[in-house]
This record gives structure tokens, sequence and C-alpha cells, in this order.
């Protein structure tokens, strides 16, 4: 007498829809935000109390992409090691330069990373998001890629020039009320250019990718 046999194949957790995965790359970011203006202790304290919120933020979002959808994808891997690293450092040494700079050095590594992929003819971004564009060519990937490039680098000398010649509030607005409003037209802006080579935007599953831009 036979016995029926059941699937029990386990079923692998569909990926984050572009809102999860927007909440997941920035929510810990707005959480140091609305930490460093909202914290009810002495101004000179908030960035302190804002990098410990933020570095927890970090870490419960990369927990919640692991156990939700089993993957944490290179840049948010990046990105949390060097809040944790750089946060860390902040909060012993109580020197909030160490945050500060953790912008510039995180646009500068995935520039030089970028830029390396493009010299040795490996195109790490579409190693990386190579789902998220379908029907890109090569061609559009350089470009895409370039452009990357271009915007981290330019991004990498406002922040240095911004914290090291106004105060802690002056950088926390600029990067709230600048770096992420720049960030999504920069993404916006480059949708034109990959349409015309070969980006399929009606068959995309996802929308075009925010990078982390803590």
């Amino acid at each position: 007498m036979s016995e029926s046999r059941t699937d029990e194949t386990p079923k692998v957790p569909a990926g984050p829809s572009a809102g999860a995965r927007l909440l997941i790359d920035l929510g810990p970011l707005l959480a140091f935000f609305l930490t460093n203006f909202l914290a009810p202790v002495p101004d000179s304290l908030k960035i302190f109390v804002a990098t410990g919120v933020f570095m927890v933020a970090m870490m419960i979002a990369m927990l919640v992409s692991q156990l939700k959808y089993r993957h944490i994808s290179p840049l948010l891997w990046f990105s949390g090691i060097m809040v944790v690293m750089l946060g860390g450092l902040t909060i012993w040494l109580h020197d909030e330069t160490f945050i500060k700079i953790k912008p510039t050095i995180y646009y500068c590594v995935v520039a030089a990373l970028l830029t390396f992929g493009l010299v040795t003819g490996r195109n790490l971004m579409k190693m990386v998001l190579g789902t998220v564009y379908p029907g890109l060519s090569d061609r559009g990937w350089h470009l895409l890629t370039r452009n990357w490039i271009l915007f981290f680098v330019v991004m990498a000398a406002l922040n240095e020039a911004v914290w090291r010649s106004t105060s802690t509030d002056t950088w926390v607005a600029f990067k709230l009320w600048f770096t992420l409003p720049a960030t999504f037209l920069f993404v916006a802006a480059n949708v034109p250019m990959l349409m015309r080579h070969g980006f399929a935007l009606e068959a995309a599953k996802e929308e075009p990718p925010i990078p982390p831009t803590q």
C-alpha cells in the first residue's frame, strides 16, 4: 500500500518590497535624527545619545533583514559594521568626530570599490543589483556605476566640508535636509538614462534602490 508524499521543501521568503527595503536601510538613520532633535538631554549630549540609538537601530534592522528575508545586503553589512565601530568610538572616547566622518569613509570606500570593479572589468554594482534593473545593457551598467562613483565622491567632499566648518546641529540638519533629498533626486535623475539603455521599468519587480547614506 503506497503512501502519499508531500513536498516538504522549505519555502524561501520573498525579498523585501521597495518600502520594506527603504525602511530597513533608512530607518536607523531616521531614528538617529529623531533622537538628536527630541532626546530630553542637554544639547551637548544629544549627539552621543543619538549615536547609541543609531547603533541599536542598525543592529535591529540587520536582524530583521536576516530573520524575515534571510538576507543582509552587502551595503547594509558594511554600513552596519561602520556604525557599530565608529559609533562605539564616539561614545567611548566622547568624541563626535568619529560619527561625523562615518559618511565620508562610507562614500570613499564604496566609490573605490566601484571604481576597482570598472577598472578590472567586473561591475560590482551589476553583481549586487543585477535583478533590480531588468534589461539594462552593459553600457547602462557602466554609466550607472560611473554616476554613483561621482555622486559618492561629491558627497564625501561635502560631508567633510560641512562637519569641519559648522556646528554639530548644522551637520545633522545637512544630512537630513540635503543628503537624503539629494540621494532620492539622484536616483530619479538616472532613470531616463537607464531606460535609454534597455532598463524595462515596467518589468522591474521593485523600485530602483537607494544605497544607505549613513
